[in-house]
């Protein structure tokens, strides 16, 4: 049996003796001063066997409690940890709130490059006297060099890292933007934009980029808002368009656009390489020293332990986006992307194309707006956009922001795969009911709610393409998809632009039956990323 004295540690008192002799227990605790003399007593009596049990008894608690800090200590230094634990145990933060701004500007870059050829198109239709399939081979040749450099793109960010190629695409897109305001003819003019094309697919890789930075818990909430700084690019080109066109020419207009690139060039050294290709590619160092960054900044704390991922071997494989895990996920994402940028593109090129020649069945219709697009002999010619026209652009933008809170209700509560869904009906419904005779502030609201629906759906499509590939082909698979998708971009224009021009129910027809065929490959899906981790292997 251990008795408990009620002594001080680390106090030795003389004097106090059993027998004449000072007991073991005052050589090791002391006894405390002013304590009855009975307790000493009861000490005393204790036999020689009991006192050694008492001696001992307290010599191993003693040693339990100093070898206890050690193995803690121990313990936590043979703790490890991955990626994804880190970037959940950091949280959201400051980090997030500045990455969330840069790479959200990069889509002020992107969408100025697209929506351009919305606003240009009427002004090298009569610069160049151009025929509607010309125009259209506009925007066909930028989807073009997008998708040739769309999977080139996605293969190098996965070898060699999303930063870089990103970095790179900034700087492409501006440089071939501001040669195409020198263009002299209308050959050099596609081919330029085709070039801008090439590397608005470099900056796409961007989403990759943030998405592997964000906590689980917050992507369907800061992804989704991605879809303002869209929203800022297409208006902003469209409001230089609105001033500048009329007065210095569609040249300046290209010309004061690059300046959104020029600025990101510089600002984009703050943003720092995805930690989950580094560990991936066996960078454990670089993507620790990132991780550590991220949480001073945060002012949040990593895991205990030490950051520990097996690196990959094969990485950017296409061969991977293929296998038995991932076979049905991906051709249903081809053909789903391709969907998303067809939808997409033709209600941004139909509805300039629809203001332009005033195409629409309108009760309403002004002067300006009972001009037809042909002369009685057949002879094409231009019109150029008018203000009611540039402003009908500008409030069909607003679309692609206004209903972000029902996008991300829809994909909090519904997920990804049944948000999809509603989205494409909505949108297949939404595209017929354009054919039906109204007036021109009816049109203006078809056209809001058909941005809305289309922009949202092409959200929905990016955050489950970034969430169910793992890091390994994450930027190889989102290349291929996009690579689809600017197939669908580069047939848009022959509908939206010149099948438009003979017939409006014709030409709306397509996208109306490309939503309901897509409603049934979202269903086929067979993944819900809703509330999943990213994953650094299959």
């Amino acid at each position: 049996m251990l008795m408990t004295l009620p002594v001080a540690p680390g106090q030795v008192r003389a004097g106090r003796t059993c027998g004449g002799r000072r007991t073991q227990n005052e050589k090791i605790f002391g006894t405390t001063g002013g304590k009855p003399a009975e307790e000493l007593q009861v000490v005393c009596r204790m036999g020689d066997g009991m006192k050694t049990e008492l001696v001992s008894a307290i010599h191993l608690q003693e040693v339990e409690l100093q070898d206890e800090p050690k193995a803690r200590k121990n313990s936590q230094a043979g703790a490890t940890f991955t990626v994804e634990e880190a970037v959940e145990s950091i949280g959201f933060g400051r980090f997030h709130v500045l990455l969330f701004f840069i790479m959200g500007s990069s889509n002020i870059v992107e969408a100025m490059e697209i929506m351009l050829l919305a606003v240009v198109s009427p002004e090298i239709r009569c610069e160049w006297r151009l025929e509607d399939w010309q125009v259209a081979l506009v925007s066909t040749m930028v989807f073009l060099g997008f998708m040739l450099c769309g999977v080139l793109g996605g293969y190098l960010a996965d070898r060699y890292g999303r930063w870089k190629v990103v970095f790179g695409g900034f700087v492409w897109s501006a440089y071939f933007s501001l040669l195409t305001s020198f263009a002299p003819s209308y050959g050099w003019f596609i081919f330029l934009r085709s070039m801008v094309g090439c590397g608005v697919a470099g900056v796409s890789q961007g989403f990759v980029l943030k998405t592997e930075f964000i906590p689980a818990k917050y992507r369907a909430l800061l992804l989704p808002l991605a879809s303002i700084f869209w929203m800022l690019g297409s208006m902003l080109i469209i409001v230089l368009g609105m001033f500048l066109v009329p007065t210095l020419g569609w040249r300046w207009m290209i010309r004061l656009s690059v300046t959104p690139s020029i600025v990101l060039v510089f600002l984009f050294k703050f943003i720092p390489e995805s930690a989950r290709y580094n560990v991936s590619a066996g960078k454990v160092e670089a993507a620790m020293e990132t991780l550590q960054r991220i949480a001073r900044m945060n002012r949040s704390f990593l895991p205990p332990g030490r950051l520990v991922e097996p690196p990959v071997r094969e990485r950017g494989s296409w061969r991977f986006l293929l296998n038995s895990s991932f076979r049905r996920t991906t051709l249903l994402l081809w053909f789903s992307w391709f969907v998303a940028s067809f939808l997409y593109y033709g209600s941004v090129l139909g509805s300039s194309e629809l203001l332009e020649k005033n195409l629409l069945c309108v009760t309403d219709a002004d002067r300006e707006h009972q001009v037809k697009h042909r002369h009685e002999d057949g002879l094409c010619y231009c019109i150029p956009f008018a203000q009611s026209d540039y402003q009908t652009l500008l409030v069909s933008c607003l679309g692609e922001v206004a209903l972000i809170p029902l996008n991300i209700g829809l994909l909090n509560i519904f997920g990804r795969k049944m948000s999809l869904v509603m989205l494409q009906l909505m949108a297949a419904v939404f595209f017929m009911l354009l054919n039906i005779c109204t007036t021109m502030f009816g049109f203006t609201v078809l056209l809001f709610l058909i941005r809305s629906l289309v922009s949202m759906n092409f959200n929905v499509v990016y955050i489950y393409t970034a969430e169910v590939y793992p890091t390994v082909v994450r930027s190889l698979g989102m290349g291929f998809c996009t690579s689809f998708s600017r197939i669908g971009g580069m047939i848009a224009p022959f509908i939206a632009q010149v099948l438009m021009s003979r017939s409006v129910i014709q030409a709306l027809t397509p996208f109306s039956v490309a939503s309901v065929l897509c409603v049934l490959a979202s269903l086929l899906l067979p993944i819900e990323t809703r509330g999943r981790a990213l994953l650094q292997n299959s």
